[in-house]
């Protein structure tokens, strides 16, 4: 396959800016960031000349990955981090046999949030798709130049691309977004529609399908039926800050969380997956914070309840945990201690979805943010999720997580616990697939010897990735997209 996304190699394969996905305001990067970034870029001109080989070609190497953490390594230590860092040797930069041992792995990867969106728009005349619509187009809108047609490039064969081919990731669950039915750009027909399109060139297992539920809209508890019986959903996602009169709820009040919850009891179908954290624009962020996750989870220990993004915050960068003052993370790890969840015990769990995408930028604040889930809710309590393909391919964030490591000082000083090949393991799938009852080694039988095992290996042969995140890069443009889309009609 040509080299049409990026062939004059601009772009660097891990993914460090400033876009967002739209779910909470752009934070500049910080001085080290910045220079991390231009260092790798100088590296790999440097490498590529002395490998003889265009730029392009290093940078979808795995040395180029390499070659990309090594400078963020560099240019961090240089500004005093101290936390953490990507544990790759000098000489993978130029030694694809060192790169590949390092940055790649036989992990099993189950990546629990995963989107896209229906691109025939069939959503976009209700007040929620008109908002949606109008997100789609502007808030992304680098991601058109890679598809002729106006939504396609939030697609199912999109997805394909970006998460399954462009990506170590073995299975994933096409979860939902918020918005009433009708007005949600991924509707449980089109989910069933992604799964169907991923199954067309792999193995059935290879992608889940959760059933959005906003149950304080008329309708939604009686519609849980119709999704379990005949879309066959593996759990549930909740949006508590959407509300179809602007109010949201809290998991475990009596109007509406509670007999969500019994209907999920029910259903025989209990996963719940909720967003926690990230401001979300239009909606309440009171209802995003994670201490009623908690709360529920203690009062209904038979159900596994998954905290999406571990309520992280964009705006507070994750230090020590304070349960005096908590912020961020520290939220729900306070929630999880007060209810008494025990390291490696219970029924809540905290997904990084986001969080480590936006975290990776900032090795001191990774190590926080890893080295305190950790320790807290233990390596068997945390799943591995991307939130693709809002940030485009999730290879890097794979990678960087492959190769991170909390230093020895930080282990000592905070109580965190060294990165290890089990850990890492764990919270790349291992967690997600007893959660969802899931046999792995025949998934990666099916891996290996289904058309999509074979179109990877193929297309790894000549790869061809686009590097691209999407979203806006400045406060102007985000603020500019809220004010703006708070004022669309519908």
């Amino acid at each position: 396959m040509k080299n049409d996304f990026d062939p004059d190699g601009l772009r660097l394969p891990i993914k460090i800016d400033t876009a967002t996905n739209g779910e909470y305001a752009p934070v500049p990067l910080g001085a080290a960031a910045r220079d991390a970034n231009a260092e790798a870029f100088a590296d790999a001109c440097a490498l590529s000349r002395r490998l003889k080989i265009s730029r392009r070609q290093f940078l979808v190497s795995f040395a180029g990955a390499a070659a990309t953490l090594l400078a963020f390594n560099r240019a961090h230590a240089r500004a005093g981090a101290r936390g953490g860092f990507f544990e790759i040797s000098i000489d993978a930069a130029l030694d694809a046999e060192s790169a590949s041992a390092q940055v790649c792995g036989s992990e099993f990867i189950f990546d629990v949030q995963n989107h896209c969106v229906d691109p025939s728009a069939s959503w976009r005349e209700s007040t929620d798709g008109t908002r949606w619509h109008y997100i789609l187009t502007n808030l992304f809108g680098q991601r058109q130049k890679c598809s002729p047609g106006l939504l396609d490039a939030y697609s199912a064969q999109q997805l394909l691309k970006d998460v399954y081919l462009d990506s170590d990731t073995q299975i994933g669950i096409v979860t939902a977004l918020w918005g009433a039915r009708g007005g949600n750009p991924t509707s449980i027909d089109y989910a069933k529609e992604v799964q169907a399109v991923v199954a067309g060139v792999g193995d059935s297992k290879r992608t889940l399908i959760h059933g959005g539920v906003m149950p304080n809209e008329p309708g939604a508890l009686d519609f849980m039926d119709v999704q379990a019986r005949e879309y066959k959903v593996s759990g549930w996602k909740l949006y508590p800050q959407w509300g179809p009169n602007g109010v949201g709820f809290f998991m475990d009040d009596e109007q509406y969380g509670i007999p969500f919850v019994e209907k999920v009891r029910a259903s025989g179908i209990k996963v719940v997956c909720a967003h926690k954290g990230l401001p979300l624009p239009f909606l309440l962020y009171e209802y995003s914070d994670p201490t009623d996750i908690a709360r529920v989870a203690a009062r209904y220990p038979d159900i596994t309840f998954v905290c999406y993004h571990s309520a992280f915050e964009p705006g507070i960068r994750e230090g020590e945990y304070n349960p005096k003052a908590p912020v961020g993370v520290d939220r729900l790890i306070k929630a999880h201690q007060e209810h008494g969840f025990t390291r490696n015990q219970g029924n809540l769990y905290a997904e990084l979805g986001g969080a480590w995408m936006f975290n990776m930028r900032d090795p001191e604040a990774a190590a926080h943010l890893i080295g305190k889930l950790m320790k807290y809710f233990g390596e068997e309590r945390i799943c591995w999720g991307t939130d693709s393909i809002w940030f485009g391919s999730p290879q890097d964030q794979i990678q960087a997580f492959r190769t991170f490591q909390i230093t020895d000082e930080f282990q000592a000083k905070f109580g965190y616990s060294k990165m290890t090949t089990q850990a890492r393991a764990r919270i790349f799938g291992l967690n997600a697939a007893s959660i969802y009852k899931l046999d792995v080694e025949a998934i990666r039988r099916a891996a290996r010897e289904d058309r999509m095992g074979l179109l990877k290996a193929e297309y790894r042969e000549a790869p061809n990735p686009s590097f691209m995140t999407y979203g806006p890069r400045t406060n102007a443009e985000y603020q500019r997209l809220v004010s703006e889309s708070r004022g669309r009609p519908g």
